[in-house]
């Protein structure tokens, strides 16, 4: 690599990053593993599904969809959140998660990735630009800050477990960021893991208060070096032969879909938006809904969570500026090898909660500031009162309706969150509002991507 090319790294995009060599590109493949585990890990975790089994469905998911994508689009397939509560409703009785319940909700969760073929067909057929006027800048922005915005609680109830470590987590990725040379520039991220890790390590052991959690010490001693990660909760080997409650738990689950394909859109805007390319251009949203969905009901089928494009990985995108899919694809594959190893997920679980706010703090940071990039660069006109409109009553459904809102059909309660909530009600004002004037530029892709055809 020339002196030129090692100055330009962490400064300037790198889409592909072969230039880097392998070894480099297998690391900042572990920094995107690292950025997606805490969140991926704690969905099962709350739902009572198999933590080896949703590495494993992550790292597939991730890779089918980069199969159906053309192998262009940098996303990582991990654990949804937005189908917790479908989840609660089908499988948790008095509070607690009922295993022999898990198979049915996974039969809601598969039927929910199905209907994002439903859409996806809505693009293959129909003219994009028809469709993407339901979707403009003004529900798309709004939708990839309140998801930011949604998850700063999250990032912040974590930090308070340990204020010290969670600061030094997160400035020892804003130095790296802003500082750091050559690799130190473009894997902040995991630096900030590992520097931080070693200073919890010395506090346990110096200190009055242990770090580590205890149970999780104790599950690291206990955990196999190798284990088979497909357990018997998913529909394949699960027990569901009740028809009542399969209907039940489809009609509970399914509508959450609606959220999530909006919440998708979104992702693909703000990985789009981070790159400089237009990928709902091309690939096109038909094979990013594809993917997403058919990753989410095969993941189900064998016992994992529904699987969506992760905001984490894109601010990593967006942190280190190498934006190349195949980087992406290594971190599945790193996720696939972890699920065949106990013991080393349990060492990663160990990680304690803190560092993990410290680092979401960042990357949940980076979700929202996309969003108003988003919008700042579709020059979306908040002098006209619509336009305020649809973009107000986003957020504040949103991020307003924390518990989301319950309804029932018949004896079934569905249960829908604040981002699915915000997201129909933006896209239902943006249709009924006059003054939509948003065009779709099919044709239009990236500046980056034309620069490099130039040259």
């Amino acid at each position: 690599m020339s002196k030129k090319e090692k100055i330009a790294v962490g400064s300037e995009p790198i889409y592909d990053a072969k230039k880097l060599g392998v070894p480099k590109m297998i690391i900042l493949g572990f920094q995107h593993t690292f950025a997606m585990f805490g969140a991926t890990v704690l969905v099962p975790l709350i739902t009572g599904l198999d933590i080896a089994t949703t590495l494993l469905m992550a790292g597939l998911g991730t890779l089918f969809f980069h199969l159906v994508t053309k192998g262009k689009v940098p996303a990582f397939l991990g654990s949804s959140f937005a189908f917790l509560g479908g989840y609660a409703a089908v499988s948790t009785v008095d509070g607690i998660v009922d295993p022999t319940l898990l198979p049915y909700a996974n039969v809601g969760v598969a039927a929910a990735g199905l209907v994002y073929l439903v859409l996806a067909i809505l693009f293959a057929v129909f003219d994009s630009a028809k469709i993407m006027k339901f979707f403009p800048p003004v529900v798309t922005g709004p939708i990839i800050i309140a998801i930011g915005l949604g998850l700063a609680g999250s990032a912040v109830d974590n930090c308070q477990t340990n204020w010290l470590l969670a600061v030094i987590a997160l400035g020892t990725v804003i130095i790296f960021n802003i500082w750091g040379k050559g690799m130190s520039k473009i894997v902040p991220i995991l630096l900030g893991i590992i520097i931080s890790c070693v200073v919890a390590v010395i506090m346990h052991n110096v200190g009055d208060t242990p770090v580590f959690d205890a149970a999780k010490i104790q599950a690291l001693k206990d955990a196999a070096w190798l284990g088979f990660p497909i357990k018997k909760s998913g529909i394949v080997f699960g027990n569901v032969p009740d028809k009542s409650k399969i209907i039940s738990a489809i009609i509970a689950i399914v509508p959450i879909s609606l959220a999530t394909m909006m919440e998708h859109i979104g992702d693909i805007s703000a990985i789009g938006a981070t790159t400089g390319r237009n990928f709902i251009a091309d690939p096109g949203l038909k094979r990013t809904l594809v993917g997403d969905g058919l990753a989410t009901s095969f993941s189900a089928l064998f016992g994992g969570p529904a699987n969506t494009t992760y905001g984490e990985n894109t601010g990593v995108l967006a942190l280190t500026k190498v934006y190349d899919p195949k980087v992406v694809r290594i971190a599945a594959v790193v996720a696939i090898l972890l699920s065949f190893s106990p013991k080393v997920a349990a060492l990663i679980n160990l990680i304690p909660t803190s560092i993990i706010g410290g680092i979401s703090f960042m990357l949940y940071g980076m979700i929202s500031a996309i969003g108003v990039r988003n919008v700042v660069e579709n020059k979306v006109d908040f002098s006209k009162s619509r336009n305020l409109i649809v973009a107000a009553v986003i957020l504040v459904a949103a991020l307003g309706m924390s518990a989301g809102v319950s309804f029932s059909i018949g004896s079934v309660s569905i249960t829908l969150s604040g981002l699915a909530v915000a997201s129909i009600a933006g896209i239902l004002l943006n249709a009924i509002l006059p003054g939509n004037d948003y065009v779709f530029k099919a044709d239009e892709y990236d500046n980056a991507k034309r620069g490099k055809e130039k040259k």
